[in-house]
């Protein structure tokens, strides 16, 4: 309830009255943007599979270190694809633990197995929709057991992966994420009737507690906000969209990007793909697919606070002053307007709860359309809280450390600037 009318306001309540008109007019303005714009994406489940005889060969790339845990449930929805031509090479990334013979066991019968000093002689062999003799697509599994200086792994082990691919379209995916088995063809169906050559598919995303999915519906709105994924497709606009789960791009666009080699020291590489892609010329849009991609994210705050060093300080280009400037957007346009239903009164006090309505509906709206709980909307103030706490603290952990580490590994700060 809006505080007592009765007491003198001062000439303090003209300049916050006009903040939270401003802020209010601002808040309008996104909250129609991205209701239009991510209700324009085509989505997954709208999409007819492709005619099989039309289907180019694909070859899925998938980059695994130490994912015993979900590499066999991820890389058997893989195999199952209902699409006509297609390969999967998963990369053993220098795991440490059952990784690699995970992957070697599902190869059995129907895959190449190479090491990283023989995958270039070996990598000819099989093939295909049934190569090495198994039935269904083939597994062709590549074990990483060096990195190189001047690459961090995953970008590694995606480069070395589309080496050794000989698709005409080149899927890359994480090693945790589900597909259904008509995926592949929809999407693949899409990238064709849009005739564009990058398609970026968001997946169904899974999260552990609930201030974690407190926190993942926050980071979507932010992720919308600052990447604008429905303006990908405008071969006029700087905007441009990458997404690790389900980075889908012809052979030919990848390569004449520079494909992962462009990268090799980007953190955030699904996005850093996308923006070479669409530098060079070529066309990208995005989908949703949550009714056919699905990944367990983060299990608990800690570790979603571990997995985020590595890519929300690379996003601000590394630079303190980029996160500084960056936490006055949530302090003026979330955590002020809250704190201003307790602090202020009158017109002050009705503008800043329409800012606050005006929060509820666009991450309530947000949960919906991902499938998350509709009380993660709610919480946003509490999310966006601890979101901010996570980007500080990697990147005051990246700054005091001089380095980001990454599944074990450390990167200095300084060469991932210059990267």
């Amino acid at each position: 309830m809006p505080g007592d009318h009765s007491r003198p306001q001062g000439n303090i309540i003209e300049p916050l009255t006009l903040l939270a008109l401003a802020t209010l007019a601002a808040s309008l303005v996104l909250a129609a943007q991205l209701a239009r714009g991510l209700r324009s994406l085509p989505k997954l489940r709208a999409v007819p599979p492709i005619d099989p005889a039309a289907a180019p060969r694909v070859s899925i790339i998938v980059a695994a270190r130490d994912e015993a845990r979900r590499i066999a449930a991820a890389a058997n929805t893989l195999l199952s694809q209902d699409y006509p031509r297609y390969e999967v090479v998963a990369v053993d990334d220098r795991s440490t633990d059952g990784t690699g013979a995970i992957l070697d066991r599902l190869a059995e019968g129907r895959a190449v197995r190479s090491t990283d000093a023989t995958a270039a002689s070996e990598g000819s062999g099989g093939g295909g929709g049934g190569g090495g003799g198994g039935e269904g697509p083939a597994l062709r599994v590549l074990h990483v057991t060096e990195l190189p200086a001047g690459w961090l792994g995953k970008n590694h082990a995606l480069h070395r992966g589309a080496e050794l691919a000989r698709g005409e379209l080149l899927l890359f995916t994480d090693a945790d994420v589900l597909m259904r088995p008509d995926a592949l063809s929809r999407a693949v169906a899409l990238l064709e009737r849009e005739g564009v050559d990058h398609l970026a598919v968001a997946p169904r995303i899974h999260a552990g507690g609930a201030w974690t999915q407190a926190v993942v519906t926050v980071f979507l709105v932010v992720f919308s906000t600052f990447f604008r994924p429905w303006k990908a497709r405008d071969p006029k606009s700087r905007w441009h969209i990458g997404i690790g789960a389900f980075n889908l791009v012809r052979a030919s666009a990848y390569r004449a990007a520079g494909g992962h080699a462009a990268i090799r020291l980007r953190p955030d590489d699904d996005i850093r793909l996308g923006r070479r892609i669409k530098e060079t010329g070529h066309r990208q849009t995005a989908a949703g697919g949550r009714d056919h991609l699905e990944v367990e994210w983060y299990p608990s705050l800690g570790a979603m606070a571990r997995g985020l060093r590595k890519n929300t300080f690379a996003v601000a280009g590394y630079r303190l002053s980029v996160v500084a400037v960056g936490t006055l957007l949530p302090a003026v346009f979330i955590f002020w307007p809250v704190a201003a239903l307790f602090l202020t009164t009158g017109a002050t006090w009705w503008l800043n709860a329409a800012v606050v309505a005006v929060g509820l509906g666009v991450t309530t709206d947000t949960a919906r359309g991902h499938g998350l709980p509709l009380w993660t909307g709610l919480a946003y103030p509490v999310g966006a809280l601890l979101f901010l706490a996570i980007v500080w603290l990697a990147a005051i952990r990246a700054v005091t450390r001089g380095s980001v580490e990454w599944r074990g590994t450390e990167y200095g700060l300084e060469e991932l600037r210059r990267g």
